[in-house]
């Protein structure tokens, strides 16, 4: 599977990124006591551990089916992405606004900034190593959404690996901007309150990316199935064949990034014989899975027979 394959790529430079990153910044924090920098580096920390999370999830998703789980373990996937999704909300985002207040409520006003060069320092590197992350996972990213603009591709995929790789590395690209920012002003008015807002700041935005990650997942978990372009045009495959008269209950759920199940009523013409009536079976799931390789599963219940 490609689209696995990709989606691999981009999640394990992420993780190699992230973790180089997360140690710079920590040890800049500690030089500086920037408050923007220690969000930041929790910020890269969480992210090293959700690559790791996704990792796990897509190992899950390939176990085969057993008697306890016949329909496979693909929604391991769905579940795991569910809890990077908290862990970015509640760690990443939750540590950083906590960090952001508590250094409001407790620095003097009057206090003295630091020499941020150690911040710049930090900072350009994090945007060399993140940039480099950001180009792997967007490549992978662009090359299966195809033509469709990348919202319509988050709200459609079914594999969300790619785009919450994507998501992470482009909060983490946006969260540097927020951290130089909050270092620049900080120091250029000697105003330690502006440090401590781009640390709020880094910590809405995960908040933000975690928001978009579960309202998405949510829906996979619940049993989300095809769109109502594709059930249209089952039905038509469905219906176009000879010995069919009408295809009435379309059923689908997606068990996993790429196994689709399908459930179909189809009433059949009067009069066919057995083995028309198994030829039409058969010449359904070759037409269905011809267009959709990801239906591993089709069950077909007749409706309508007639007696020899």
């Amino acid at each position: 599977m490609a689209g696995h394959s990709g989606s691999k790529i981009a999640v394990i430079a992420a993780i190699i990124g992230n973790l180089i990153i997360a140690l710079i910044k920590f040890i800049a924090a500690i030089i500086t006591g920037s408050s923007a920098m220690i969000s930041e580096g929790i910020h890269s920390l969480v992210d090293t551990g959700n690559g790791g999370l996704l990792l796990l999830g897509m190992k899950r998703a390939r176990k085969p089916a057993d008697k306890l789980h016949p329909f496979g373990y693909g929604k391991a996937l769905y579940f795991w992405t569910l809890v990077v999704s908290i862990s970015i909300f509640g760690i990443g985002g939750g540590l950083s606004l906590y960090e952001g207040i508590s250094h409001m409520r407790h620095v003097a006003p009057e206090a003295v900034m630091y020499d941020p060069t150690v911040n710049y320092i930090v900072l350009g590197l994090a945007v060399l190593v993140e940039g480099w992350s950001f180009s792997v996972a967007f490549k992978q990213f662009r090359i299966a959404k195809g033509s469709q603009t990348a919202w319509e591709y988050i709200r459609s995929a079914k594999d969300p690996s790619t785009y919450t790789i994507v998501l992470e590395d482009s909060a983490a690209m946006l969260g540097l901007v927020f951290a130089f920012l909050g270092v620049f002003f900080g120091h250029l008015f000697q105003n330690p309150y502006l440090d401590s807002g781009a640390s709020v700041a880094i910590g809405l935005l995960l908040m933000g990316v975690a928001f978009i990650l579960a309202f998405e997942t949510k829906s996979l978990l619940l049993g989300e199935g095809v769109d109502e372009k594709t059930l249209e045009d089952i039905r038509r495959r469905v219906e176009s064949v000879p010995a069919v008269e009408k295809a009435s209950e379309i059923l689908t759920m997606y068990m996993g990034p790429y196994e689709l199940l399908v459930n179909l009523s189809v009433y059949f013409k009067a009069g066919i014989t057995d083995q028309q009536l198994h030829q039409a079976i058969r010449s359904i799931e070759e037409s269905i899975q011809k267009a959709y390789p990801e239906c591993t599963r089709i069950y077909i219940e007749a409706e309508s027979l007639s007696a020899k």
